[in-house]
């Protein structure tokens, strides 16, 4: 399979090969993937780090050698700010919270391909993290609007920042609130729970279709309309805004 990896900010990944199909997700710059079928300008992906699959615009992202893309999947830092800036033949380069960067050398230059090459003077973050700096990423997030299939502070779901923030802090976990919901260890009790816990919600048919970061105080930060924070109990979340329940909780589940 055509190794390949993000050169744009962000770059929506859909669910078919159309500019106006649903998008499922997103790859952010320096995210890596593997091509498993083409149409015309579209390249049907599978993302590295979760193995989500959809079709992304050819020119959104860059064709890398193989050697290059185990490289790069070796060593791994992170944008750690809500905006930031590189700069690229002395022009400015915008870059998300999250968006990567590879094997950066003593002059904080980062070598996309030979003919792309980067400065960088963002605070990167990389390896395993607790979970206060996990939540204090997650804080990153605040006021950010929601978006079907996002993952930047330009617009984000909410299981886009449960991964985001774990990935950031060394940790993975599914793309899907669903599928999270399969991972870490049950709680039996709210009690039990830390801040930095995922709290998983369900519907009337019983799916899994919300999670969010559990805080102290019987608190939740999510992502439902912008990334916010709400007061949570066993019933669910409880948006004193509304003046009622948005959430029926049905589990807690502790991934480290």
């Amino acid at each position: 399979m055509s190794k390949f990896i993000g050169q744009v900010s962000v770059a929506p990944v859909r669910k078919e090969p159309s500019d106006v199909s649903e998008m499922v997700t997103q790859l952010l710059f320096g995210e890596l993937c593997e091509v498993i079928d083409t149409k015309n300008q579209w390249l049907k992906i599978k993302i590295l780090f979760d193995g989500y699959e959809g079709w992304i615009d050819s020119k959104q992202t860059l064709a890398i050698s193989d050697i290059e893309f185990a490289h790069f999947s070796q060593q791994v830092s992170y944008i750690s700010e809500p905006f930031g800036l590189l700069v690229s033949d002395n022009q400015p380069f915008p870059v998300t919270i999250g968006a990567e960067i590879h094997h950066l050398d003593k002059n904080h230059i980062f070598e996309l391909t030979p003919n792309n090459k980067f400065w960088v003077e963002e605070e990167l973050i990389e390896g395993k993290q607790n979970k206060n700096k996990a939540i204090e990423l997650a804080f990153k997030y605040i006021n950010t609007p929601y978006l079907w299939g996002g993952k930047t502070t330009y617009g984000i779901d909410c299981s886009g920042l449960t991964q985001m923030v774990y990935k950031m802090a060394g940790f993975k976990i599914p793309r899907d609130a669903s599928q999270q919901a399969e991972t870490g260890e049950v709680l039996s009790f709210i009690e039990e729970a830390e801040a930095g816990d995922l709290a998983f919600f369900e519907n009337q048919d019983g799916k899994i279709i919300h999670v969010g970061f559990i805080l102290p105080d019987n608190k939740i930060l999510h992502a439902h309309g912008k990334v916010r924070i709400d007061n949570l109990d066993y019933t669910g979340i409880f948006n004193s805004e509304q003046n009622r329940y948005t959430h029926q909780l049905r589990f807690i589940r502790r991934i480290f």
